[in-house]
């Protein structure tokens, strides 16, 4: 299916009517709200999650429900995404369950040490989980997607980074080094992936209320936190779900390579 050509026309105001997206880590958080919103702006969406399987199934079950069509809108699949044969799968039922070639991969999958250790106390072991979850799965997902994604129009590969990156605060050393990583990949790919009509990007968001984010801080870091952003606020999974839809859409097509600091000013 490599190098196939699929225009896709819209038939409603839907912006996604007609498309598949896979969003990886889409259980909750970040990722559940993505997942939702795509699929509000039309897509069928592969719901990817790792092990507790309930949060995906609840998420499937409304989306399926909330709308006219007969046809399913929504399916969960169970995948490691630092493991390229799990990968694989993942893109192979959604293809299947779908009957289409996948348009839009949405790599939300990630983990944070919620200890914040310093990089002299960190061990090798949470150094090398959270490079497998975040660099490597990021390179297998996004790997997969630029020989699988439609070709002529409406590719979209999005990837989930941090504004940690720009922040560079103490306490996040493994986390912000496997997220630039995945900055560096994007922007080198989009430029690969001349003449496909895939664009390859990257959103960065700061503080969003989500429980990787609340894990192991004080409510005295949080409100230290919330201060330093000049429009005073955490922000919420929705203000991440928007830009993401924006560039799976074809109003997003001229951005590319990009890193969308959403942060609400906090880093700049």
């Amino acid at each position: 299916m490599a190098g196939e050509t699929t225009k896709v026309q819209k038939s409603s105001s839907l912006p996604l009517e007609g498309r598949v997206a896979i969003v990886t880590g889409a259980s909750r958080g970040i990722g559940k709200s993505i997942a939702s919103h795509l699929n509000s702006l039309g897509a069928r969406v592969a719901i990817n999650y790792a092990s507790n399987s309930t949060e995906a199934d609840l998420l499937v079950s409304k989306l399926n429900t909330s709308g006219t069509s007969p046809q399913p809108q929504a399916i969960a699949v169970r995948a490691d995404i630092s493991d390229p044969d799990q990968v694989k799968l993942l893109f192979d039922r959604t293809e299947q369950e779908f009957c289409s070639k996948i348009h839009i991969l949405v790599n939300c999958a990630g983990v944070l040490d919620p200890k914040y250790p310093a990089l002299a106390n960190t061990s090798v072991e949470d150094w090398d989980k959270t490079f497998n979850i975040n660099t490597r799965g990021a390179f297998l997902c996004s790997k997969e997607a630029a020989n699988r994604l439609v070709h002529g129009g409406g590719g979209r590969i999005i990837l989930i980074s941090t504004s940690v990156v720009g922040g560079l605060y103490p306490g996040y050393g493994a986390y912000a080094a496997s997220k630039a990583a995945v900055e560096t990949m994007a922007k080198i790919m989009a430029k690969e992936l001349k003449g496909s009509g895939i664009t390859v990007n990257c959103v960065a968001p700061g503080p969003v209320a989500t429980e990787l984010f609340f894990a192991g801080k004080t409510e005295e870091t949080v409100k230290r936190l919330v201060d330093s952003c000049p429009l005073g606020r955490l922000g919420q999974p929705e203000d991440v779900s928007k830009i993401v839809g924006f560039l799976a859409g074809d109003d997003g097509e001229w951005i590319n390579g990009q890193i969308i600091r959403a942060n609400g000013g906090s880093v700049v």
